[in-house]
């Protein structure tokens, strides 16, 4: 399954439909996973919820440019290319391009990623960030979290980011650790488990 055309949409929408209109009128760029979907954090109300899009204006199909939902939504897209670096390679003239399975695959990973933080760190409220579509937290100075996919790895999976680089066979990439959600079960409890043999070998 290529996940790639499905993900760089998602990847799209989270920055010029959600993140970036969100930017614009509260000044943050966080978002937040969300039932069937992700959603912003702060005004305005803006979410992907299943095949369609939801804000001000109304709901929308996942069909036409990034500009005519966001005209659909009662928003303006925004790109954020002012605020980091690895932007969504998509233009507000781009169709969605929406594969409706494989975004399900994408929207659950996120999801299971989501509630494998929330186990693993209970005081923590879980960060969906735009900028590499991963939904993740920080502790300890070891990043944690799940991507849904990137170039590097081209499906969803789980990661452990130590600020500074550890050695052993556990950490199997530049960055630390990543495994992918299938290699793990899928769920939510042996993703949480990886995460806290992550910190454990991390001494976080």
């Amino acid at each position: 399954m290529d996940l790639t055309r499905t993900r760089t949409a998602l990847h799209g929408i989270a920055e010029l439909l959600l993140a970036g209109p969100q930017y614009a009128e509260s000044g943050t760029i966080r978002l937040r996973v969300a039932p069937g979907g992700i959603a912003t954090v702060a005004a305005p109300d803006l979410r992907l919820d299943g095949a369609e899009l939801v804000g001000p204006a109304g709901r929308h199909p996942l069909t036409g440019t990034y500009a005519e939902a966001a005209a659909a939504l009662g928003v303006t897209p925004r790109p954020l290319g002012d605020v980091y670096s690895d932007r969504a390679d998509v233009g507000v003239d781009d169709p969605l391009g929406v594969d409706s399975a494989h975004l399900a695959v994408l929207v659950d990973a996120l999801a299971v990623g989501d509630a494998a933080l929330r186990a693993f760190a209970p005081d923590q409220v879980p960060v969906l960030w735009p900028e590499h579509l991963d939904v993740a937290i920080s502790r300890d100075e070891v990043n944690y979290g799940v991507s849904p996919g990137d170039a590097h790895v081209p499906e969803p999976y789980a990661y452990v980011g130590p600020w500074t680089p550890r050695t052993g066979e556990f950490w199997n990439e530049s960055f630390g650790a990543a495994r992918p959600l299938s290699a793990l079960g899928g769920g939510a409890d042996a993703v949480a488990d990886f995460f806290r043999e992550g910190a454990r070998l991390a001494g976080a």
